[in-house]
């Protein structure tokens, strides 16, 4: 039984072959072609916060591929009512695979520790896997093979950059991020990597510019996620001055830049990603 709690349990040849089998069913999907191969399945969707994208996509996909998905909110009491571990092993009795959204990283990894079936992470303070292959998936989509090129961030070296940062060194795509000081990867995280992917490329800097300059796709996130209401003013403070340098850095690969950061002339934006056109 397989679990995927952060991108480090998939090997570089799976994470190819979930990205040939991503695009082998979006080819079919858009011919009109819903293969039942989920057929009888069931997903429980346990989530602790509140989700638009990674919901839909996981019931929609569940649907499409004739299976079925259970949503599965705080009335549940995941963790509160019963042990995690009790928790766990009565549920996983009724469905096939357990997606969990949590605030906190460990009671996702204490939920795959105690499951009968795969547990996947939907979202936690400390990775976001599903994100990842969505956005290298994406990538891969607009330029083709990504090995050698350039991933450039801007912003809080938070979950979502984790779980690029890894992603990006699994699949040999270089990862270049800015970020205030104070908000950049620890160390200790840095340093495991590093021994796990002797061939991850990393760039860590608090200039955007330098960080963008040869890239080949720029990333950006949220400045103040969920649960990080409380540091608000100083997240909007800290992080208004990198917007701004990071409009001004854009001007290096591009001939302009609208209001809105990373979405500029010469460049497709998907979400909160610019990917060079034309490369």
């Amino acid at each position: 039984m397989r679990h995927v709690i952060t991108l480090s349990e998939l090997t570089t040849a799976e994470i190819e072959r979930v990205f040939a089998i991503s695009h082998d069913l979006k080819a079919k999907l858009q011919q009109g072609l819903r293969e039942p191969l989920l057929a009888g399945r069931v997903a429980a969707l346990l989530f602790e916060k509140p989700s638009l994208r990674t919901r839909v996509s996981f019931e929609t996909g569940m649907a499409q591929l004739g299976g079925s998905s259970l949503f599965l909110g705080a009335e549940v009491g995941w963790g509160q009512r019963e042990s995690i571990a009790d928790f766990a092993q009565v549920l996983s009795q009724y469905v096939d695979v357990i997606v969990c959204r949590a605030k906190m990283h460990g009671k996702v990894e204490a939920t795959a520790e105690y499951a009968g079936c795969p547990v996947i992470n939907g979202l936690t303070d400390l990775a976001h896997p599903c994100q990842a292959l969505a956005d290298l998936f994406t990538l891969r989509e607009v330029q083709g093979d990504i090995r050698g090129k350039t991933l450039a961030y801007v912003g809080d070296a938070n979950n979502v950059a984790r779980s690029l940062l890894l992603a990006c060194g699994k699949l040999g795509v270089r990862f270049a991020i800015a970020s205030p000081p104070g908000y950049e990867f620890d160390a200790v995280y840095v340093a495991h990597l590093q021994n796990s992917l002797p061939q991850l490329q990393l760039l860590q800097t608090h200039d955007p510019a330098e960080a963008v300059r040869q890239a080949d796709a720029v990333y950006t996130d949220v400045w103040v996620s969920m649960g990080q209401e409380a540091e608000k003013a100083i997240r909007t403070k800290v992080f208004s001055n990198v917007g701004a340098a990071s409009c001004s850095a854009m001007a290096l690969i591009s001939a302009s830049c609208c209001s809105i950061p990373f979405s500029m002339a010469g460049k497709k934006c998907f979400g909160s990603i610019a990917v060079k056109s034309g490369v």
